[in-house]
This record gives structure tokens, C-alpha cells and sequence, in this order.
């Protein structure tokens, strides 16, 4: 096996794991087994190259050692410290990573995948697969080490996907259909600008109510959104919805421009945690617009498990990301 060089740095995702001398400094080691020297990454630190240190190691599973070169790196306190930490950050998808209902922006993407060099990136969102893969321009599985779907009630770890629950086997088809009818009168008897169509959206694990309509155009998505911040459509709609069924054990949660989501309680994004808890993360960030009370990121945004982080848009996120991990 030939000489593998090792680099330092934040996170390291493949390769194999050393700590050298330095407090809180990783080594990833990367064991090659194809003949193939691999490219050191590129650090923005300063970076000083100690030939004395160059030692020998055992290469994870492979049978024989690696003559490893050791690049010794500077950095202040406080980012060393960060090293040393398997960081989880999961991401709402509208508002956050994108415009609402948008495709993901190149140079966004391209953001988080040097971010995803440094830490463990997942998408976690209200909407169903089909959508938020649209939204992420394809890369959904590929491009995020998690992508939970419904909340995480459609998962996937590694683009391998995991258990799934199911909305209907909850609820059962004779409370369904009450809640339905009791929704598609309710909108009926509403007054406002417009109506269009699909006003109820079936997921696997929820549904989401539109008064408006989800085949509404853009400009009319925009133009409810402002009118319901003052009529309080959605707000006054939960809030009936909450009194009949309070029996039923649903959650009526705010998101977007034009809907709300329906589940069971417990369903909301914090379901997602789940699937992330047994993984030894020491700290799981969260980023949301909706993150006020009754939002659809509030849940999540708040609990005790997550470090919640309120954004306004994705240059916003992008901002937020770039001071907390050194990322440009």
C-alpha cells in the first residue's frame, strides 16, 4: 500500500480516525485500497508541515499499515473545539433552503455540499418525497446524508430508505372521511379573494389543507399569503378544526403560503429525531422559518434535543451556517 496522505479536518466522513497530540484535532486517515493516491483536502487554515511526525498506522480493516504524512493546522479555540464534535444539521425546505415551492439555487447547493465536508447535513420537511425532491433538483437522497419526508414518516439514512407509517391506519377510513367533509365545507362557506383547486392534499403520513387551493398560480400563492396575514384564514380554520375533533388526536400545524398540515400528535417534525437519537450526535441544529407557535418548525425548533435557529430566507441560512461553521 502506498503513501496516503492525511489531512485535518472538521468532520471527517469517509477514511479512517486517528487523534493526534493536539486536543480536539481529527486525523482522517484515508486507507486506500485501489492503488489510488487520493487528493488532501483543501484547508483554509493555516496549514505547517511537520516531516518528523510522519508516522506509521494501522489502516482501519486493511490487513497491512499505511505510511501516513501528519500536516499539523492552527486554529483558534473555539473552532478546534468544534472538530472534535459529530454536528447533525437538518434543514425545513420552503423559506429555508428555498423560495417556497422553488428548485434549490445552484450556488445554495453547492454551499451545503461544502458544508456537508464538516458536518452531517439532513432535510426534513413537511411536504412528500416527490416534492421536496423536485425542490432539491433531484438530489434529495443523494445530496443529504438524511432526507425525512412528511416529518420523517418517509426516511431515508444514507439513501437507503426506512420504516414508513401510514396516516389512514391512524385515523381509520370512518373518522376520515368526517374530518374531510366537515374541511370541504368549512372552505366552501369561506369568503375569500380566490379558490382553485385541491384543497386537500392525501400523504402518507398526514394531510395538508389548502383554502385556497394548492393549483393556484404563483401570483395567486403570493396574494393569499398577504391577505391571510391580516385575515388570519388558516389561524381562525385551525382553530375550528381544533374544537371539533380535539378527540381525534391530531395536530393542525401552520406552514408554507397557503396550507396547513394535518397529523397525529407526536407527528410533527420532531418525529424525525427518531431516527437520528441511537447515532451519537453531539449536537443536532435546526433550521426553520416557521418557527413561531402553531408554525410548523415550532415543535422541533423548540425542543430540548435540537439547537434551533430561526432564519428569514436562504441567504439568511446560508449566512447563519457560514459564521457558526467557517464555510463560505
Amino acid at each position: 500500500m502506498g503513501c496516503v496522505d492525511v489531512v485535518v479536518c472538521f468532520y471527517a466522513r469517509r477514511g479512517v480516525f486517528f487523534r493526534d497530540s493536539f486536543a480536539g484535532l481529527v486525523i482522517s486517515g484515508h486507507s486506500n485500497t485501489q492503488g489510488k493516491r487520493p487528493s488532501p483536502r483543501r484547508l483554509r487554515s493555516k496549514v505547517e508541515e511537520k516531516p518528523e511526525s510522519t508516522g506509521t498506522f494501522r489502516a482501519g480493516s486493511c490487513a497491512s499499515a499505511s505510511s501516513l504524512k501528519i500536516f499539523a493546522v492552527v486554529f483558534p479555540p473555539d473552532q478546534a473545539q468544534k472538530m472534535s464534535k459529530k454536528i447533525l444539521c437538518l434543514f425545513d425546505v420552503d423559506g429555508t433552503l428555498t423560495v417556497p415551492r422553488k428548485v434549490i439555487a445552484d450556488e445554495m447547493y453547492g454551499f451545503l455540499q461544502r458544508l456537508r465536508s464538516k458536518v452531517t447535513l439532513g432535510l426534513v420537511g413537511g411536504s412528500d418525497l416527490v416534492k421536496i425532491q423536485e425542490q432539491m433538483a433531484g438530489k434529495a437522497i443523494e445530496g443529504f446524508d438524511f432526507c425525512f419526508a412528511e416529518n420523517g414518516l418517509t426516511a431515508y439514512k444514507g439513501g437507503e430508505e426506512l420504516p414508513s407509517q401510514s396516516f389512514i391506519q391512524f385515523l381509520g377510513e370512518e373518522r376520515y372521511q368526517q374530518l374531510v367533509a366537515f374541511i370541504l365545507t368549512y372552505i366552501a362557506d369561506l369568503k375569500i379573494p380566490k379558490k382553485r383547486g385541491t384543497f386537500i392534499e392525501f400523504r402518507n403520513g398526514m394531510i395538508n389543507v389548502s383554502p385556497i387551493g394548492r393549483n393556484c398560480s404563483r401570483a395567486e400563492r403570493d396574494e393569499f399569503e398577504a391577505f391571510d396575514k391580516d385575515a388570519k384564514v388558516r389561524q381562525t380554520m385551525v382553530k375550528a378544526l381544533e374544537d371539533k375533533f380535539a378527540s381525534f388526536g391530531l395536530k393542525f400545524s401552520i406552514g408554507g403560503q397557503i396550507s396547513f398540515d394535518v397529523f397525529p400528535v407526536g407527528w410533527d417534525k420532531t418525529y424525525c429525531l427518531r431516527h437520528v437519537r441511537s447515532l451519537g450526535f453531539d449536537e443536532i441544529h435546526f433550521f426553520g422559518d416557521k418557527t413561531f407557535e402553531g408554525g410548523n418548525d415550532f415543535e422541533i425548533f423548540t425542543s430540548e434535543e435540537t439547537i434551533g435557529h430561526t432564519v428569514t430566507s436562504p441567504e439568511d441560512t446560508r449566512k447563519q451556517l457560514s459564521e457558526l461553521f467557517s464555510v463560505e
